[in-house]
């Protein structure tokens, strides 16, 4: 076993590798950008080196760096964790050409999966079944419509180097192809250099299981399955293992035809087969194919891990450190049921856009694991991913498992920034969800009700208002007053709806509340405030914020006085950067006449790509950011002459 290794990575899954990795007496080496000098996983680890600035460019994605950092600080060994280089064949061979072991695949394994179409012909090649589709070199546009007319409408085109979504596009008609192809290359161009597509049948009913694989180079075995059929726009949302409504004969194909994946390019360590599935007829057998391969540990691998008791980043130290599998495909079994839900800061009514922040708070409850590279104090930065953290629960059935699920959610805290846990919630409850019956088309189908806020109740306005008034703790003076019982007032704001709120005072256990025609009273029993006849809920303070925790979390203003009159409204003649972030393009020009929704500008901000858009319809003014500009939040990016 290696005495220490480097983890070329930040966040959750550094500090997950690094759990493991101590418990093992292995010491860790993490790496940091500047923006991470304080981060979780630079405090866990047992050493820290700076290898640059804070965009991926200036440090995470530096492999010569890195890989001189594990040199210079005596590590046998570097785990590239998932995202930035732990898919990269070239970082892969530089780390063994430096006399250092790659706790991963190897570079000709990773070369082979990573684009879509050559890992599909070897698939087939191998026995693995395929979606029926074109995955040839001829690009040429017409030979393309020609081969989407062999295979059937409706099509997906998808970029062959592509992922998250990207420079994918479903064409139901003939004539619409054209098009949708011209669209799908010019994304596929930005985002990955290279606009090479394929064209595939688009399945009707689509579950996206994928089978969790673990090789030593020669042999294989597969830890079962894991669903993550609950997507929106091909990013995953909520996991689980197993697979709901899965058949003994179902998962015996599946498992082996993910090992014959694994065991055909001689693959070493964790990796994931993902297959399409069409449930529209139940699963059986013959309806499942090979989508692509993930030659990494997977963000959901704690699913897994909870139903088979597995540790997977055990497992990879100990194949990479030249130890044979530690369990035989007889050996593995599954235990019960596991849900992952991801959260993130964002969003969600404003179209899931991500969010910055301080995390002024962050608790999460007893009874789940929680996978998190950030504590309270940190900042969610615009430079990475902004997951808060990974929300995992197990139990005996599915139904119990998703009852957990529900109650963790509804237990974690977060304050600081907004976040899309009421989104998570709503989904626990949604009842095509409940039921097991998944596609990936759920989240779309049903977006608006699982979108809705909560509203806040009268006994949340209360809490909120007695913590900014400083009622929550009282002594016996509280209320005394020479002629009558105690007024104060505060005006709280939600939603820019602002409620001014007046309470009565009748001593240290007893207050009424009053604003508009409602009226609440505020009783202290037993050590704890009751508000309209319920337990007070957890509350925090952060400024001139307080947040609620119940209704996942809801956060209130309080209204300063003298800030009453400043204005609040919004212009529409500028167009502002939401969050910091890099201004990718513009395509506004001074004299030009937009509608409103015309793309006026796009902001590359949190791995992303947000198009800025004409709030109305006008003439532009004047365009005050270009192309390559780094800007703040807020930071006005185009004019439109005054109406």
């Amino acid at each position: 076993m290696f005495d220490k290794i480097l983890i070329a990575n930040r966040g959750e899954i550094t500090c997950r590798v690094i759990e493991t990795a101590q418990s093992m007496g292995v010491a860790c080496v993490a790496v940091y950008s500047d923006a991470d000098t304080s981060a979780k996983h630079v405090q866990m680890a047992d050493e820290a080196v700076r290898i640059g600035g804070a965009a991926p460019a200036e440090s995470y994605l530096r492999g010569e760096v890195i890989i001189q950092a594990a040199l210079d600080n005596g590590a046998q060994a570097i785990h590239p964790g998932y995202g930035f280089l732990s898919e990269n064949p070239e970082f892969v061979g530089a780390v063994e050409a430096a006399g250092l072991v790659f706790i991963g695949p190897s570079a000709d394994a990773i070369r082979k999966m990573g684009l879509k179409d050559a890992a599909k012909v070897l698939m087939e090649q191998a026995g693995v079944p395929v979606v029926p589709g074109y995955h040839g070199d001829n690009q040429d546009p017409e030979h393309l419509s020609g081969a989407a007319d062999a295979i059937g409408y409706p099509v997906l085109i998808k970029a062959v180097a592509g992922g998250g979504g990207k420079g994918m596009r479903l064409v139901e008609r003939p004539q619409d192809f054209a098009a949708a192809l011209d669209s799908a290359r010019g994304e596929a161009r930005t985002a990955f250099g290279n606009d090479a597509v394929l064209v595939e049948k688009y399945v009707a009913k689509p579950r996206h299981i994928e089978v969790q694989v673990f090789g030593d180079g020669t042999h294989a075995v597969h830890l079962f399955e894991r669903d993550c059929s609950l997507q929106r726009r091909h990013q995953k949302v909520i996991e689980e293992a197993p697979a709901p409504g899965m058949t003994a004969e179902m998962r015996e194909a599946m498992g082996q035809a993910g090992v014959r994946a694994a065991e055909v390019i001689g693959y070493k360590g964790a990796g994931t087969v993902e297959f399409i599935v069409d449930a529209s007829d139940g699963l059986r057998p013959d309806r499942f194919w090979f989508m692509e391969m993930n030659t990494r540990l997977q963000v959901e691998h704690p699913v897994t891990e909870a139903i088979t008791g597995v540790d997977l980043v055990e497992w990879q130290l100990r194949v990479a450190a030249g130890e044979s599998l530690p369990k035989r495909q007889e050996d593995l079994t599954i235990t019960g049921h596991a849900f992952e839900a991801r959260l993130y800061a964002e969003d969600v009514p404003k179209g899931f856009l991500p969010a910055t922040g301080t995390l002024t708070h962050l608790r999460f409850p007893a009874g789940c694991r929680a996978d998190s590279g950030v504590r309270a104090g940190d900042t969610i930065s615009p430079w990475y991913d902004p997951m808060i953290s990974k929300v995992i629960v197990h139990g005996a059935t599915r139904e119990v498992a998703l009852a957990k699920l529900d109650r963790a959610l509804s237990g974690t805290q977060v304050g600081g920034t907004v976040t899309n846990l009421a989104f998570l919630g709503a989904l626990t409850r949604h009842a095509g969800f409940a039921a097991g019956d998944v596609d990936t088309g759920l989240i779309a189908r049903d977006l608006d009700t699982l979108v809705r806020e909560p509203a806040p109740e009268p006994r949340h306005k209360v809490a909120a208002a007695m913590t900014a008034l400083g009622l929550f703790e009282t002594g016996e003076e509280t209320g005394f007053s020479l002629w009558a019982p105690l007024h104060r007032a505060v005006d709280l704001a939600w939603q820019g709806e602002v409620f001014p709120m007046d309470v009565q005072v009748a001593g240290p256990d007893r207050q009424l509340w009053q604003w508009g025609e409602d009226q609440v009273l505020a009783e202290r029993r037993d050590g704890g405030w009751r508000i309209a006849g319920q337990a007070m809920p957890d509350v925090a303070v952060a400024g001139s914020v307080v947040t609620v925790f119940d209704g996942y979390g809801l956060a209130f203003d309080v209204i300063d006085p003298l800030d009453r009159d400043a204005s609040a409204g919004g212009d529409t003649n500028v167009i502002e950067a939401p969050m910091p972030g890099l201004v990718k393009a513009v395509f506004a020009e001074a004299g030009q006449a937009v509608k409103e929704g015309d793309r006026l500008a796009i902001l590359e901000a949190m791995k992303m790509e947000h198009s800025l858009l004409a709030a109305r319809d006008g003439v532009v003014a004047e365009v005050l950011a270009g192309a390559g500009a780094q800007v703040e939040a807020g930071a006005a990016l185009v004019r439109l002459e005054e109406e």
